[in-house]
């Protein structure tokens, strides 16, 4: 019988989680997620400026709920702050794990190919895919020939469907290890900062709150409740409120829930409903997320570009939403109280960025990592990129900001809603940033 390490770095889910299937074999199974400590002192070894307070509160409350569901199912979850590749190693050596699972990530993964020559001898490492609709097994061309556009992966996947039946959560799981770590010993002090942070606004109509169960929640409301799938492609470049578009980002990308789920509900609808032209645009909108993980995969480290030089003081006026353009400063002010923003105004905020203040993009993206609740490295370098005009399709993409705001905002009601919020730099230090 075997002793297994499942380490999490996302798929914060017990249910349609391949890594928490279990094999006949696997008799125990430590399940850890790891903080890397190089976030929480303000950077990591990428670059990137730590992890702001809104992203930290929703891993937060993903990682409790989770570890509510495992202990329930006679399991545990082990949340660490450490080098993760190190903490893993440790603890395979020291309960002499035969068998880490983990992901396969997005943008090249150092950290997977540093942890196979760290392993113990008698332990081995298997990665599985997840979070995406195909597997490397299924999709229906090889990494290579994943296209340099968004259009022509569409035509290359023609007819080609996902799997879009889930699979339930298991019953039970494999037993925690005697004497090993449990819980979350470390991190009360984040607990405390997470905390801190619950009287603070939310976007506006909608309070995020990081788990399993609350995603099926969002997606119940989105599916049903609300019926948001009859009038999608119209409201979905909305700016304000609840309801114009799913807001089930920040879920999908800590993996609360699967882009399978959210596919078997999507046509769940359809089969009750009827397809449409809005329930078909929200199913080319998660091909979108696909896509953009798929051409991850295949760049590599060039995700990311060169690193840049240092930004400028137009960089530090579009960060603090005070660059005098009203849209943009609201949509940044809203970015860093809630952690979130709707497509419309990210895709405004970076050709903004770029195309009018001259700035690289690999700044807004590192700033969009350190403060979206919803971060998911594919997605949101692949977008800057796309907006940036570099690497798969260099084609750049302008908007012209005044005639966004009379077109999305020709009342103002958005902009007003966050000009109250003066954010100077003590506001994100109080804020974590």
């Amino acid at each position: 019988m075997e002793t297994e390490l499942v380490w999490l770095r996302g798929e914060l889910r017990l249910a349609d989680n391949p890594l928490l299937d279990i094999a006949p074999s696997v008799s125990e199974r430590l399940v850890v997620f790891v903080i890397d400590e190089a976030l929480l002192d303000g950077t990591s070894a990428d670059g990137v400026a730590g992890i702001g307070a809104r992203r930290l509160r929703f891993l937060w409350q993903c990682l409790k709920e989770l570890r509510g569901t495992l202990l329930k199912k006679g399991s545990d979850l082990l949340v660490a702050v450490d080098e993760p590749v190190s903490l893993v190693a440790r603890l395979a050596e020291q309960y002499q794990v035969t068998r880490v699972v983990a992901s396969e990530a997005a943008g090249g993964d150092d950290q997977l190919e540093r942890l196979a020559r760290c392993l113990p001898r008698q332990c081995r490492l298997e990665r599985r895919g997840a979070g995406t609709l195909w597997t490397s097994q299924t999709l229906p061309m090889t990494l290579d020939e994943v296209p340099a556009s968004w259009s022509a992966f569409r035509r290359r996947l023609g007819e080609a469907s996902p799997r879009s039946h889930s699979r339930p959560a298991p019953a039970t799981q494999p037993a925690w290890p005697e004497r090993a770590p449990r819980g979350l010993p470390s991190l009360q002090r984040l607990s405390r900062e997470a905390d801190a942070l619950n009287d603070a606004p939310d976007s506006a109509g909608l309070a995020f709150v990081g788990g399993e169960a609350p995603a099926w929640q969002r997606l119940d409301d989105v599916v049903w409740e609300s019926d948001l799938l009859a009038t999608y492609q119209q409201t979905r470049n909305g700016l304000i409120g609840a309801g114009f578009s799913s807001r089930l980002s920040p879920w999908l990308a800590l993996g609360c829930v699967s882009a399978t789920q959210v596919l078997e509900a999507l046509r769940e609808w359809e089969d009750r409903r009827g397809a449409n032209a809005s329930s078909r645009h929200f199913y080319h909108e998660l091909l979108w997320r696909e896509y953009f993980h798929w051409a991850a995969r295949q760049e590599g480290k060039a995700l990311f570009g060169d690193p840049p030089s240092s930004p400028g003081q137009a960089f530090e006026c579009w960060r603090l939403g005070a660059t005098g353009q009203p849209l943009i400063d609201a949509a940044m002010r809203e970015l860093t109280v809630s952690g979130w923003l709707s497509n419309r105004a990210r895709q405004l905020v970076a050709s903004y960025l770029v195309h009018d203040l001259g700035e690289d993009w690999r700044h807004g993206a590192a700033w969009f990592e350190r403060c979206l609740i919803d971060h998911d490295v594919a997605s949101n370098w692949g977008n800057w990129k796309y907006i940036a005009g570099v690497g798969r399709n260099a084609k750049p993409r302008i908007f012209d900001i005044d005639e966004q705001s009379r077109r999305y905002d020709p009342d103002e009601r958005y902009v007003r809603h966050w000009k109250e919020l003066s954010l100077q730099p003590s506001s994100y230090e109080a804020l974590g940033h």
